[in-house]
């Protein structure tokens, strides 16, 4: 996903044959969650500084959010909050007011991570908070939000240099982690299903039925020349060349690039997928068909109209382009999208999901794309979710084995929980999304 951003016909399972190199922050012996390593996790580890005030403000804020949603907090095993539902087991009142007062959602997550809060039921809490995003704070004092809400940092900024940074954070993590939780297409993207539940066994079926229908929407067939923006790990761009496609396809993870390679190699592709590390900025050349798949969440907001008209330059006459975009109510995709959140701190810095309306006004405005399709998927990528998250957990002495400390993997579980909350409560949504020039209408 790209979250939560952001992750062949036949190509034959490929377990990694390598580990990325894992930062600094979670690499090493295994920390236990009454002893949150302060070198890797200082934010986590250490209680922010808050005033006396600022903190009673919060208590008083969430304390009445709480109160008027269908959930139950429980305040250090004693009284309870709200109008019943999933529990919210708040261990350490005081730290976790601290930690919201000193810095709102991030704050939240980061008490979690630290384990003052938990739940037996956290997706279903999650959603309960996702579904009431809009109202948690009251009006007046969303109004004054830029003054309190902590500011995305200049160095995530999505430049051609931090985009670097910012993707080789999440997905250069390493290649045998994501493994442990993606099916064997290794497409960490929405799958879409014949019906729900889900199951893991039919996930790669429903990644290759997202991927054909992308691929049906911009016409791929024998003799399209195709650019892919986002490779993750070659699936799309396998099964591209399986209908007789030549794929440029394009990443800024050195990781995903190697690993792709191997795959294309081993899939008896190599003629007809070129991987390049290349910035979207930096392509060159036409082509007839354009895909990218939950990569304009890394974009940044400010870089939408550079993307967008990439798109448009690289584009033949009578091409088409289909994308995959996780999507956010336009109101709170404006309200928050100066702000940093505890996704950007942790997970995908820099990122930004845009609306259906923010891609209308871009392409508008910056270029001749116009939208001719739209499908949505949102419960697919809930569905989707959730079965990485079961799999991530049942599987986390491996994740530990690979030297993730247990911090990580906390964070790691909010994080797919968090994402998965999203789609099930109706804030999130994910659309596939035809685009053409409109002189080929």
């Amino acid at each position: 996903m790209k979250v939560p951003t952001s992750p062949t016909p036949s190509a034959p399972p490929v377990a990694p044959a390598r580990s990325g190199s894992i930062p600094a922050q979670v690499r090493g012996a295994t920390a236990s969650l009454t002893g949150v390593d302060p070198d890797r996790w200082p934010d986590v580890a250490a209680q922010p500084r808050a005033s006396g005030a600022r903190t009673a403000v919060a208590e008083r804020l969430v304390r009445h959010a709480l109160s008027r949603l269908p959930l139950r907090a429980r305040l250090a095993g004693r009284d309870s909050i709200g109008l019943g539902g999933p529990l919210m087991e708040i261990r350490r009142p005081d730290a976790f007011f601290r930690r919201i007062g000193a810095s709102g959602l991030v704050g939240f997550g980061e008490s979690y991570m630290a384990g003052e809060w938990e739940s037996p039921d956290l997706v279903g809490v999650l959603t309960v908070l996702a579904g009431n995003a809009a109202d948690l704070v009251p009006a007046p004092l969303q109004k004054l939000r830029r003054l309190w809400a902590p500011r995305q940092p200049a160095a995530q900024a999505n430049t051609p240099e931090g985009s670097r940074d910012n993707i080789s954070h999440h997905y250069d993590l390493s290649n045998d982690l994501f493994a442990l939780f993606l099916d064997d297409t290794l497409t960490y993207s929405s799958a879409v299903f014949r019906g729900f539940p889900a199951e893991h066994d039919l996930l790669a079926a429903g990644q290759h039925r997202k991927i054909d229908r992308l691929l049906d929407m911009a016409g791929v067939a024998g003799g399209t020349e195709l650019l892919e923006i986002g490779t993750g790990w070659g699936e799309l761009a396998l099964r591209a060349a399986a209908r007789g496609a030549r794929v440029t396809t394009l990443t800024l993870s050195r990781e995903q690039r190697d690993l792709a390679r191997d795959r294309i190699r081993e899939a008896g592709h190599e003629d007809r997928v070129d991987v390049r590390l290349c910035d979207y900025r930096d392509v060159t050349g036409e082509y007839d068909a354009v895909v990218s798949v939950e990569m304009i969440e890394a974009v940044g907001q400010e870089f939408w109209p550079v993307y967008f008209r990439t798109l448009d330059r690289c584009l033949a006459p009578g091409g088409r382009i289909a994308l995959q975009a996780i999507t956010m109510p336009d109101d709170r995709m404006q309200a928050s999208s100066s702000t940093h959140t505890w996704i950007q701190k942790y997970i995908f810095p820099g990122g930004l999901l845009p609306s259906t309306e923010s891609i209308e006004r871009v392409t508008t405005a910056h270029t001749a794309l116009r939208t001719r399709q739209r499908s949505t998927y949102g419960m697919h990528y809930a569905e989707t979710l959730r079965l990485w998250r079961e799999r991530f957990e049942e599987r986390a002495d491996r994740v530990g084995a690979l030297g993730f400390d247990a911090t990580f993997r906390r964070m790691w579980t909010f994080y797919l929980a968090y994402s998965e909350a999203g789609f099930r409560s109706g804030y999130l949504d994910v659309q596939q999304i035809l685009l053409t020039r409109e002189d080929t209408a």
